[in-house]
């Protein structure tokens, strides 16, 4: 490869990296927004950890890479188009970075893939979209995945409420505080799980359309890179998204947050195992509204709950859209390869 190809293509990965990271910021009060906000963690401390297993759960297989590298565009129909990942990347950051600063918990692998569908259809049509596979693991679990969330954090706070019927109070809130840290955990495994597997799929893709892989294969060096990525990322934190996930929505209580994160982690474990890069905002979100309607729908401030739907219908259309215009304007520029 020529050296200004070269340089492009390290470019490319590094801005995919940038992504990951702000994945990470993003995406780290999926994790941590309930134990902080229950008092259970400090901050520091929920970050690190959070930081941690985000990277060891991000090793985890690599189902949902091969989804977003092969499975929302086909690869050969776009192979030589160095600008394709690029302008995608541009497509996501934008949007990602739009409701970071006004604290909205949408999702940033909807934003990579409408980033990803925006650019390959302006660079290769419609046909270049495998849509089967856009429907059974994009379009479903972005439906499914909230509702599942939402039912399991309803029925898991009932169960949970049943059994501690006659319980102390005290006694109760002393057993979840331990308990809430195992869900945390888990939570941030399985956010590691989907959503650092994403940017692998994304420079794996970059790399096959630049020739420097022979196939779709997620090289061990992206595994790491990406892993390490969303680990730095989460250790910032995003503690605006935080303040909404743990406080604006419904008042949480250790049994309330230990509900949250095991509902939601369940469903982000079984969606990773399919190869469904799912929104582990949205399930992590939907999932402290199922718990808070378990109590009493008053609990819930709907009107927050209603601003992220929005924003979550938004994101796939908005990301693409920006992503778009960036091919475009590259290629009356006449920078598009």
């Amino acid at each position: 490869m020529h050296d200004p190809m070269l340089l492009f293509m390290a470019g490319v990965v590094l801005i995919a990296l940038i992504f990951d990271f702000t994945n990470g910021a993003h995406d780290s009060a999926n994790a941590i927004a309930t134990i902080v906000s229950t008092k259970v963690l400090s901050p520091r401390t929920a970050v690190i950890m959070a930081a941690a297993l985000n990277l060891a759960g991000a090793f985890v297989g690599t189902k949902v890479a091969s989804t977003i590298g092969s499975g929302i565009v086909n690869p050969h129909m776009v192979e030589g188009s160095q600008t394709l990942v690029l302008t995608a990347l541009f497509g996501a950051i934008v949007w990602n970075l739009l409701t970071w600063y006004l604290g909205l918990p949408s999702s940033s692998s909807h934003a990579l893939i409408g980033g990803l569908i925006g650019a390959a259809v302006t660079h290769g049509g419609w046909g270049v979209l495998n849509y089967t596979t856009i429907f059974e693991k994009i379009i479903l679990p972005l439906v499914l995945s909230p509702i599942a969330g939402l039912l399991a954090g309803y029925l898991i706070m009932l169960g949970l409420a049943w059994l501690v019927v006659r319980a102390h109070p005290k006694t109760v809130n002393g057993a979840f505080r331990k308990l809430q840290i195992v869900s945390s955990a888990f939570m941030a495994t399985s956010h590691g799980m989907n959503d650092a597997q994403k940017t692998m799929g994304i420079i794996t893709l970059a790399l096959f359309t630049f020739h420097e892989i022979p196939s779709m294969v997620v090289p061990a060096w992206v595994k790491l890179a990406c892993a390490t990525a969303m680990g730095l990322g989460t250790a910032m934190g995003g503690w605006k998204i935080v303040k909404t996930m743990g406080h604006k929505i419904f008042k949480l209580e250790p049994i309330h947050g230990f509900a949250a994160e095991t509902s939601a982690s369940l469903v982000i474990t079984a969606a990773s195992m399919f190869g469904a890069p799912i929104s582990t905002t949205h399930t992590i979100s939907a999932s402290v509204i199922g718990v808070g309607a378990s109590k009493r729908l008053s609990a819930v401030r709907w009107g927050v709950a209603k601003s992220m739907v929005v924003a979550w219908v938004l994101t796939i259309p908005a990301a693409a859209l920006v992503a778009a215009t960036c091919f475009w304007i590259l290629e009356l520029l006449g920078l598009a390869v």
